[in-house]
């Protein structure tokens, strides 16, 4: 096919094997998109076609990828509001007959249905990072990990420690939308002993788990913990049967570099006001402990 269809935040070229969808970067298209830049989205991928009337006189174009295709709809497991559906193509009315062509055209050249036994599209590329609300999370491609904030994070992150997970550790990953009530990124182990029976231990509140992070206003939005998750999906994915090692895996916190910059912010906070002295003579003696 090889042509292309521009709507409304995003334009999408028909190829012979995938659809390319490329994302404008204007001030009025969702975050979502602007971070995505662009997907290929392989014609294996795809299970139906839909053409619909849209709001104000508009028509939305839209393919169903298939389950299982694409791990930012899998992490995102029906949370994306539909302005911020990447499949959907949002053109005039008066375009409706092109995108009438279009979508037959592709429906002729679909000839797979049914849930995938791997991704098919290409999740985000590590490394990749964001701020949550008690914590920043960061993801080398092999490892995600969470550094604690000393605002935000709650007494049990911090006797736990920062954490590092390799992905041979994982299992997969628990998104709870930032636009929804106590939001939250949750990395979840791999069953180390399947074997050894019994009741599966009580999963802590978000804000008590070392292994997740929670969002908060400004903290973790969709463009950028959404992505998170789906690449460490995808890289969970990849690992496949790999030997799994235990999870979670303390990060070493005695380097000196990590403890001086850990004072220096107290000591601000201390300024400010927002630590008592108790305080501030408490954490820093404890700072100084781990050295």
């Amino acid at each position: 096919m090889g042509d292309v269809l521009a709507g409304f935040h995003a334009a999408w070229e028909f190829e012979s094997d995938s659809v390319l969808i490329r994302y404008e970067r204007g001030i009025r298209t969702p975050k979502l998109f602007q971070a995505l830049g662009e997907r290929r989205v392989p014609l294996e991928a795809i299970e139906g076609v839909t053409l619909t009337p849209g709001r104000r006189g508009t028509v939305v174009l839209r393919v169903e990828p298939r389950a299982g295709a694409d791990p930012l709809i899998e992490a995102a497991a029906g949370q994306l509001k539909e302005s911020g559906d990447p499949y959907r193509l949002v053109l005039p009315a008066e375009r409706e007959t092109l995108a009438e062509y279009y979508a037959d055209e592709l429906r002729g050249l679909l000839t797979e249905s049914g849930k995938t036994e791997r991704y098919l599209v290409a999740a985000p590329e590590a490394p990749l990072q964001f701020k949550a609300y008690d914590g920043k999370a960061s993801f080398d491609g092999k490892a995600v990990s969470f550094r604690w904030s000393w605002t935000g994070a709650s007494s049990a992150k911090w006797k736990a420690g920062d954490q590092s997970f390799p992905v041979a550790g994982l299992g997969g990953v628990e998104w709870r939308s930032p636009e929804l009530f106590e939001g939250y990124l949750r990395l979840l182990p791999r069953d180390i002993d399947a074997s050894a029976g019994g009741a599966a231990p009580a999963v802590p509140q978000a804000d008590q788990d070392p292994a997740a992070v929670v969002f908060g206003l400004g903290y973790g939005p969709v463009h950028e913990s959404l992505p998170f998750a789906a690449a460490v999906l995808a890289a969970v994915r990849e690992r496949g049967a790999s030997t799994p090692v235990p999870v979670p895996v303390p990060a070493p916190r005695r380097d000196p570099a990590d403890i001086a910059e850990r004072i220096r912010h107290l000591g601000e906070l201390h300024q400010q006001g927002l630590v008592t002295d108790e305080e501030f003579s408490s954490k820093k003696a404890e700072l100084l402990a781990e050295l």
